[in-house]
C-alpha cells in the first residue's frame, strides 16, 4: 500500500514539474518593437521570404517576394527603409513579367555596399542568380547583374564576411530527390566566386538547404541548415574558410517542420537562432540562445504560436546591440520586431 502511494504521489510530482517545465519552455519574449512593414494600402496580396540589413546611419532596409502567390509571374521583389521609427511605402525592385522572383537576401559588405541578390525563373530547380548593388546607402540602385550558371548566391540568409575579408554566401540547390548545401565564396569583394562544400548528410539524400553560417574563429565556420524528411535542422563545419565541411550532423535537440531558419553570431558571443520549434507546420515561432557556439542551446522563447503560418524569418544585430527580426506573417504581411537581448 505505502508503495502504491509513493508512486501515485512520484507521478503527480513528475506531472506538476513537466507542467511547470513546459510553461517555462513556451515564454513569449519582450519585444521592443512588433509591426508590420506594411498594410493592406500596399495592394501585395501574398508575401514570403524576407530580408533585413542595417545601414551606416542606422536605417533598416528590408525586402521580401509579393504578388499574387508564391510562384506567380506576377510576384516580385519589394523593399522598404525605416527610418525616424517609419517604414517607407514599399517599392519593386524587379521587373519580370514573364517569371516569378524569389528570395531576396540583403548584405552589407565592409566597403558599405549594400547588395541585393534574388532569384528569378519557373521553380528553385530552374531559377537563376542575381542581384542589384546600391553605394549611397540604397537611395539607388545599379542594373540587375545575372550571376554565371551554377552560381546562385545567398539561397535564403545572408552573407558573412571573414576576417580575412572573404564574402561567404550560404547556398544550396533542390534537385531532382537531391537536395544540396554549398557555399558561394569570393575573396576579392564579389568579383569572381568559388564553390565550397558539399554539405550533405548521410544516407538523407533529400538533405539539406538553406544554410545560415558564422566564423567564430579565423577561418572556422559553423553552419546550420533546413532539411527534409529528417525532422531535425542539420549542423556542418568547416576549417578552411567555408571550401571544406563535416558530414551533416542532426540536431535532435533542434525539431524542425522543414522550412527557413537563420541565426547570427552576436557581439558577445552568443548564437541567436529563429526557427520553427516543432516537427510539423509553421507555428510556433520561436528564438533561442545558445552561449557555447551553438553546441546547446536554451529554451526557445515564442515569437508567434497562434494558428496559422509564420515562417522565414531573417536575424541581424544592430550596432546598438539589439536584435532585429523579420518574418512571414500568415503569407500576408511581413512583421518586423526588435529585441533587447
Amino acid at each position: 500500500m505505502n508503495f502504491i502511494k509513493l508512486f501515485v504521489t512520484f507521478i503527480a510530482f513528475a506531472f506538476v514539474f513537466s507542467t511547470i517545465s513546459y510553461s517555462k519552455s513556451n515564454t513569449k519574449i519582450k519585444e521592443k518593437v512588433s509591426e508590420f512593414i506594411y498594410g493592406d494600402e500596399a495592394h501585395i496580396p501574398s508575401c514570403h521570404a524576407s530580408t533585413l540589413v542595417e545601414l551606416d546611419n542606422g536605417d533598416i532596409l528590408a525586402a521580401w517576394f509579393g504578388g499574387k502567390d508564391e510562384g506567380d509571374k506576377s510576384v516580385e521583389i519589394w523593399m522598404a527603409r525605416r527610418s525616424a521609427d517609419k517604414w517607407s511605402k514599399p517599392v519593386a525592385m524587379t521587373h519580370y513579367p514573364d517569371q516569378p522572383t524569389w528570395n531576396p537576401v540583403l548584405f552589407r559588405d565592409s566597403s558599405n555596399k549594400i547588395w541585393l541578390f534574388f532569384k528569378v525563373g519557373p521553380n528553385p530547380r530552374e531559377w537563376t542568380g542575381a542581384y542589384r548593388t546600391s553605394t549611397d546607402n540604397g537611395k539607388s540602385w545599379s542594373d540587375v547583374v545575372l550571376l554565371p550558371g551554377g552560381l546562385l548566391g545567398p539561397i535564403k540568409n545572408k552573407p558573412i564576411q571573414l576576417q580575412n575579408g572573404d564574402i561567404v554566401c550560404g547556398t544550396s540547390v533542390e534537385a531532382w530527390h537531391v537536395w544540396t548545401g554549398w557555399m558561394d565564396v569570393s575573396s576579392d569583394g564579389g568579383k569572381t566566386w568559388k564553390i565550397g562544400g558539399p554539405i550533405t548528410v548521410p544516407d538523407q539524400p533529400w538533405g539539406v538547404i538553406q544554410p545560415t553560417v558564422w566564423e567564430y574563429a579565423p577561418g572556422k565556420l559553423r553552419a546550420l541548415l533546413r532539411s527534409r524528411n529528417i525532422g531535425y535542422i542539420v549542423e556542418s563545419h568547416s576549417d578552411d574558410g567555408g571550401m571544406t565541411w563535416s558530414p551533416g550532423k542532426i540536431r535532435k535537440d533542434l525539431p524542425h517542420p522543414g522550412s527557413g531558419i537563420d541565426a547570427v553570431r552576436m557581439q558577445d558571443g552568443t548564437i541567436a537562432l529563429v526557427y520553427n520549434h516543432t516537427k510539423h507546420g509553421r507555428s510556433p515561432l520561436n528564438i533561442a540562445f545558445s552561449k557555447d557556439n551553438g553546441e546547446t542551446f536554451g529554451m526557445p522563447y515564442i515569437l508567434e504560436d497562434i494558428r496559422g503560418e509564420f515562417s522565414y524569418p531573417a536575424i541581424i544585430q544592430a550596432k546598438d546591440g539589439t536584435l532585429h527580426i523579420t518574418y512571414t506573417w500568415k503569407r500576408k504581411k511581413i512583421k518586423y520586431v526588435v529585441i533587447d537581448p
